[in-house]
């Protein structure tokens, strides 16, 4: 039995990563069918190149429902059921700022972790927040938000606070979950992470195989993990063996920044040190010249090389589950609401929810060790503040956020770094400078 077709809209469609999240749509219509699929960019460009191959590659693979692009949010969004928010506010120049402008200040330079993260959602709350409020009004009743759109816990955050139907979404835990599976020789399917924390600030604390991985009495294989993969494991995290050992978790990648933060931002202020911005920004320039080739009807290999492995693999199981009740075990971001002992309910936090089509469940969880809470609880307080400071417009609130940010949390350090974002991002930021 076919099931009913649903209007899928993604925002920030001319996005590189989009033919892959929409090639990855034609796998799961035992679950979720998709007759009317909207591609919304402001980007003439990159619609026509991004757009024209992912029609091409949904129709070799015989979809055959309404395809389109458009730069207006009204048409787009009227009669969603769901909305994948995918946005990247002032492009790879405005993260080259995030990524380069702290590091003169002896602070992290990177796109969502530390000073250029909130710089990030300084920029990105104000628009997703409008976002909402429109698919509200247009979206037919019930639709769902998912956010892939980073700094995603902040932003995430933003749209709960305000009651958005919403659901944040990252590619760390899957990712980590299918190199695992590649370790141990196994279906990465079969692999059950223990993953904890905030978004970009996570710990996977088990990792059992099998159909009793969730079980009491499944085996961890971490410490298999660690003493037969070490060195891959060190390389991929950022984060010397001893220090998993230490901890018998695995971190995510983003955790090295506070870990060893001075050797990173040594390493970013060396000479003919490139940020990942500009290394991006040649990568897609390549890939958007490939999209345009009216041959092409598969994702090129170059796109293997963009980051955000799974991202797509994720945000499709994500949406089927959500639409058809399915009640799978996935790793979201959402309201804690009691699953990690130590936050507010109201916080959200990235953990294995049960999804259903009323929404994301969150599994209750071991406690945190004491290191980790007390960083986490420190950088969910920032988390707070940069929301506050994104719809305030406030200078001041810009200053608070960044001294309860772990990576900054010095004055005049904060106030310094405060006057140098804001001027950087003045043309993205209006209400902040409503002239």
């Amino acid at each position: 039995m076919r099931c009913v077709g649903i209007k899928v809209v993604v925002v920030g469609g001319g996005s590189t990563y989009t033919p892959e999240l929409v090639d990855s749509l034609c796998d799961v219509e035992d679950r979720m069918v998709v007759d009317d699929l909207v591609l919304l960019d402001p980007s003439a460009e990159r619609r026509e190149a991004v757009g024209g191959l992912s029609e091409r590659i949904l129709r070799e693979r015989g979809w055959h429902g309404t395809f389109a692009t458009t730069p207006d949010p009204h048409a787009a969004l009227e009669g969603a059921d769901f909305v994948v928010v995918q946005l990247r506010i002032g492009g790879q120049a405005a993260r080259h700022v995030d990524e380069t402008l702290p590091v003169g200040y002896g602070c992290l330079g990177q796109e969502t972790t530390g000073a250029g993260g909130l710089a990030k959602a300084l920029r990105t709350v104000p628009i997703v927040l409008e976002l909402a409020e429109e698919m509200a009004a247009r979206a037919n009743p019930g639709a769902w938000l998912v956010d892939f759109t980073n700094p995603v816990g902040i932003v995430t955050q933003a749209l709960l606070d305000e009651g958005h139907q919403a659901v944040g979404l990252c590619n760390v835990a899957i990712w980590a979950q299918r190199r695992i599976g590649h370790y141990l020789g196994v279906d990465p399917d079969s692999v059950a992470v223990e993953h904890v924390g905030l978004n970009h600030l996570t710990w996977i604390r088990s990792a059992t195989v099998g159909a009793e991985g969730d079980g009491d009495g499944a085996e961890d294989r971490l410490d298999d993990l660690f003493e037969r993969f070490g060195p891959e494991l060190a390389l991929e995290s950022g984060a010397p063996i001893e220090l998993l050992r230490l901890q018998h978790a695995l971190p995510s990648y983003y955790v090295h920044y506070y870990y060893q933060h001075d050797a990173e931002v040594a390493q970013q202020s060396a000479p003919g040190y490139r940020s990942r911005a500009d290394v991006v920004a040649e990568l897609e320039a390549k890939l958007l010249a490939e999209y345009r080739d009216p041959a092409l009807v598969t994702k090129p290999e170059a796109l293997s090389y963009r980051g955000g492995a799974y991202y797509s693999l994720a945000a499709i199981r994500l949406m089927a589950s959500l639409h058809a009740g399915t009640g799978d075990v996935q790793v979201v971001d959402m309201r804690n609401d009691g699953a990690i002992p130590g936050l507010p309910d109201d916080a959200v936090v990235e953990t294995r929810a049960i999804v259903d089509e009323a929404g994301a469940h969150p599994l209750p969880q071991r406690e945190l060790s004491p290191e980790m809470l007390g960083l986490v609880q420190h950088a969910k307080a920032y988390e707070r503040l940069a929301v506050r400071a994104a719809c305030s417009g406030s200078r001041d609130d810009v200053v608070r956020a960044l001294l309860a940010n772990p990576l900054v949390g010095q004055y005049p350090l904060a106030a310094d770094l405060a006057d140098a974002l804001l001027g950087a991002n003045r043309h993205h930021l209006p209400r902040f400078f409503p002239s």
